[in-house]
């Protein structure tokens, strides 16, 4: 009964995303769904585009900082795959049709690329370091399947964590002597300065969310992979996109990232 469950709720999920129309809460529709439907779902989701030839990347945190769980009224962190298609780092600008984004909101991060596998339990801030190859800024442009964002934990996990895009900046080797709990961003939106934060916005340091994210991920039988990159979570509040904005971000000491979008 639960995997038919399952399967129905990612296949309505897929055709939201095909559709670029978005559907009512799936809390609303099984007021009983548990975080570990929604995984499974979510799972079940990315499953469909794999099958249409996409492939996983590397993963996301998503809902790790203060300000963006009370944007949403979701109180504790989740995970998404990233996907092959997902990455428009080479044109830095994404198409609101072709990407089938519904209502996207662009976040600007810190991601990682590992040097080494990770998997839980166990796994330490200072563990995520020394498996570092590099760290970029990055932004991440998250999108809903759900009608108005109006999401619960279990919705959110279950569609992806809300992936949409992503564009990353170019990679650098950690800098000797900085801290990444204590770079500062800048976000500007058509030129206008909209939004700052602080590496340690993210659960005190963003190496601290992928050592969250490893031992989450550990419980599931699922690893950090070698190779892959890892988004850390959202600095700033969430800021809603469309055709015709150009977002630029920069992080002290890791340097810049921006996107375009068009219809």
């Amino acid at each position: 009964m639960k995997q038919a469950l399952h399967a129905r709720l990612a296949e309505a999920l897929d055709n939201a995303l095909l559709t670029q129309t978005p559907m009512d809460p799936l809390t609303e529709q099984e007021p009983s769904l548990t975080i570990d439907d929604a995984y499974e779902i979510s799972k079940a989701f990315c499953d469909y585009r794999i099958v249409r030839g996409d492939r996983v990347v590397g993963k996301k945190i998503g809902v790790t900082s203060q300000a963006v769980q009370q944007m949403l009224g979701v109180h504790q962190p989740d995970f998404g795959f990233l996907l092959a298609s997902m990455d428009v780092s080479a044109e830095s600008e994404v198409s609101l049709s072709a990407h089938r984004l519904i209502q996207p909101r662009a976040e600007g991060e810190i991601g990682f690329r590992l040097a080494k596998s990770l998997k839980g339990p166990g796994v330490t801030a200072a563990d995520v370091l020394e498996a570092t190859e590099s760290v970029f800024p990055c932004f991440e442009i998250v999108d809903s399947r759900i009608k108005n964002w109006k999401i619960r934990i279990q919705d959110t996990v279950a569609d992806n964590a809300s992936c949409g895009v992503f564009v990353l900046g170019d990679p650098i080797a950690l800098p000797a002597g900085v801290s990444l709990a204590d770079v500062r961003m800048v976000i500007h939106q058509n030129g206008q300065k909209v939004a700052e934060g602080v590496g340690a916005a993210v659960q005190g340091h963003p190496a601290q969310a992928l050592a969250w994210l490893a031992n989450t991920l550990g419980a599931y039988g699922i690893a950090l992979e070698a190779g892959e990159v890892v988004l850390s979570g959202s600095l700033a509040p969430l800021l809603p996109a469309k055709a015709g904005d150009h977002f630029l971000m920069d992080i002290s000491s890791l340097g810049r990232a921006e996107i375009r979008f068009t219809a």
